[in-house]
């Protein structure tokens, strides 16, 4: 369940000032170059803006010892909220210290104290009138659809709830994506099917910048719409939407009794079943970019509300045991699978990969707020990509390929950038 910031005050200071927090974890360092794991402090090059320094941020704003001010609301909002931070931490601190529920924590303060940036409330305003952060209509989300013949889950009894996500549901230059998608499914002969204009929006995005209401408003939504389907399986292939249902919601309370999968572990089931076959060869050299949400922050979520007792030597323990979370346990491996069995693609792997993934840069806000910051952050894993000598970068995020094309037409780069699903296509 959600906790208050002032919950939290115990574990504000424990924080070491190690500055861990800002780069991959050692074990796993290759280079200098791509060293670093937190996209906000790389922008901004000072301490506020790691996850430490949020962390002391957050200690002096409870102690009335910072105001909110201009300043002030930059530190908090300039943040992905990637998990990236809160990884590093824990192979220090262990499970002690929960930077990711904190800097959220100071995020709803700041909303419930009115302090807003502009860009969020147009986001969370569409979101309440359309039921999407774009503003676009409700009654067009579930065009994507024309022509497919898919099952209404609304009317008709599926044992599969396909959700496209806003993204898909409205960005015209990736809506084949989730077509295509689809078209495997059929292909497969899983029984599935589309909630088309009744579908909604994860709440994610909401969330992420303060406006818990948002999301337990659509986690209600979407537990209801399974209860009226009778799905039992709930697969999505927006990175965000999976985390949203997998860890979010979860964490909420809201916790969705149906399998959740991303549509890469759906699929990667199907090949090894034999019931999807690629043959075509593609000769290509690739790099996969794992999407935060899909890895970091796809575990799912542990609650805790137990206590930190003191024992011997100053050391703390807690009662009951608190759930460690590593980041590990994130979707990686299904779409490295899917990527090795088409045929003739080489693969390569960034330096910083899996639960040390850098982030694209579209999330927690950033590129509604500060989209420069958002597409600075994209560049960074761009470069990551090219120096690996790959002609493509792949993902299975939607928020991730659209950030990486619009800072690659931005900077005039080169470099294709692909989902999974757009390789397969080219692989029947």
């Amino acid at each position: 369940m959600l906790k208050d910031l002032k919950h939290y005050e115990s574990e504000l200071g424990w924080c070491g000032r190690c500055s861990y927090c800002k780069w991959v974890d050692l074990p796993v360092l290759k280079s200098h170059r791509f060293s670093k794991i937190c996209p906000s402090i790389e922008d901004r090059n000072f301490h506020a803006y790691s996850g430490g320094g949020r962390l002391n941020l957050a200690w002096a704003f409870l102690k009335g010892m910072v105001p909110y001010s201009e300043k002030m609301l930059d530190i908090v909002y300039r943040c992905t909220m990637c998990g990236a931070c809160d990884i590093s931490c824990r192979v220090i601190m262990g499970n002690m210290i929960s930077n990711n529920e904190i800097i959220h924590a100071q995020r709803v303060r700041c909303v419930e104290d009115g302090q807003i940036l502009p860009e969020h409330l147009v986001m969370v305003d569409n979101m309440k009138k359309e039921d999407n952060p774009f503003g676009e209509k409700k009654a067009k989300r579930g065009s994507w659809t024309d022509g497919l013949k898919l099952k209404d889950a609304i009317r008709e009894k599926v044992d599969v709830l396909f959700h496209a996500g806003c993204r898909f549901a409205y960005d015209e230059e990736l809506r084949d994506v989730i077509r295509e998608a689809a078209g495997f499914l059929q292909e497969a002969g899983v029984d599935f099917g589309v909630a088309g204009g009744q579908e909604a929006c994860c709440g994610l995005r909401a969330f992420d910048v303060g406006f818990k209401g948002e999301m337990e408003k659509y986690a209600e939504d979407m537990a209801n719409r399974l209860t009226t389907t009778r799905a039992t399986k709930l697969v999505t292939p927006c990175a965000e939407c999976y985390s949203a249902f997998k860890y979010y919601y979860h964490w909420i309370g809201r916790k969705l009794d149906v399998e959740v999968l991303h549509i890469t572990e759906l699929i990667d089931q199907l090949i090894e079943e034999g019931k999807l076959r690629f043959r075509k060869e593609i000769r290509m050299k690739v790099t996969y970019h794992d999407p935060c949400h899909l890895g970091r922050l796809g575990e799912d979520y542990e609650s805790w509300d137990g206590k930190w007792k003191e024992v011997v030597g100053h050391m703390l323990i807690s009662d009951p045991p608190k759930p460690l979370r590593t980041g590990e346990n994130g979707v990686y491996q299904s779409p490295r699978n899917i990527i090795n069995r088409i045929p003739g693609l080489e693969v390569t792997e960034m330096e910083r990969n899996r639960a040390n993934a850098w982030c694209c840069g579209a999330g927690g806000g950033a590129m509604e707020a500060f989209p420069n910051f958002a597409k600075r952050t994209a560049m960074e894993r761009i470069q990551e990509a090219k120096a690996t000598g790959a002609d493509a970068l792949v993902t299975s995020c939607p928020w991730c390929e659209r950030n990486f094309k619009d800072a690659l037409k931005e900077s005039g780069e080169k470099l294709e950038v692909y989902d999974i699903i757009e390789l397969l296509r080219r692989a029947k």
